[in-house]
């Protein structure tokens, strides 16, 4: 059974999401804990986030979506100030990690992405990161990576998730020389758009699952309690 305190409202970074507005709701919404991805910023722009984090009520920050670039120090910093209790991250195949990450390996999570999930990293780290809408586009698409991935989850640990939404029409996306069509969408118009969610089995879903998306926090909340209706397999 999902639970409400598995879901949180999400910081994204990725344009044209309004960061710096999505800071200011945090008092505003009486959030004490959410998701920060701070997936597009370098260490700088990640430094005045972190800053302005530092300035709100917030009190938890239990999962982060971390780059190759964040050194031990950053790392340690999420741990002991904002609490982080789970990572994720891109294969280091398509974003290479540039420190000694072997202390928090245990605590990383590899996404499924434009790439097929790699044993060999899911085996060094902790599991599988399941983003449950690029899933769902991998299977209206046909694509391989699909089959590849439930297979997988059969042997490796989920340890969070991602959530977006899914539109009725792709669009044609472009990432790291890779274009493809593509339904899963990071802002939602209809709470219609996380239907899908219901093709799938509870144990698909983590304990940290982030709202993945660029509306308000405020509309990231109505997603939530729109989720928590659902009739999800068990």
């Amino acid at each position: 059974m999902l639970k409400k305190e598995y879901f949180l409202p999400t910081i994204t970074t990725t344009k044209p999401s309004d960061w710096q507005g999505k800071i200011k709701e945090i008092d505003q919404l009486s959030i004490d804990k959410l998701a920060v991805f701070p997936t597009c910023f370098k260490e700088k722009q990640r430094l005045e986030l972190y800053g302005l984090l530092e300035q709100t009520k917030l009190k938890q920050i239990p999962f982060v979506h971390i780059r190759g670039d964040m050194s031990p120090k950053e790392l340690d910093y999420l741990i002991k100030r904002w609490k982080a209790q789970v990572f994720n991250l891109h294969s280091p195949r398509q974003y290479p990690v540039l420190y000694n990450w072997d202390k928090y390996k245990k605590m990383i999570y590899i996404e499924n992405t434009l790439l097929c999930f790699n044993q060999a990293e899911l085996e060094e780290f902790a599991g599988i990161c399941l983003d449950l809408s690029h899933l769902e586009q991998d299977k209206r698409t046909g694509s391989k990576r699909y089959n590849q991935a439930v297979e997988l989850i059969k042997k490796y640990p989920i340890g969070c998730n991602h959530i977006s939404g899914i539109a009725k029409k792709p669009e044609i996306v472009s990432e790291k020389g890779i274009t493809e069509e593509r339904y899963d969408a990071h802002y939602y118009r209809s709470l219609r758009q996380f239907d899908y969610l219901t093709k799938y089995p509870a144990s698909y879903f983590a304990k940290f699952i982030a709202i993945e998306l660029e509306n308000p926090l405020e509309e990231q909340l109505r997603a939530i309690e729109y989720i928590l209706k659902l009739k999800i397999k068990n």
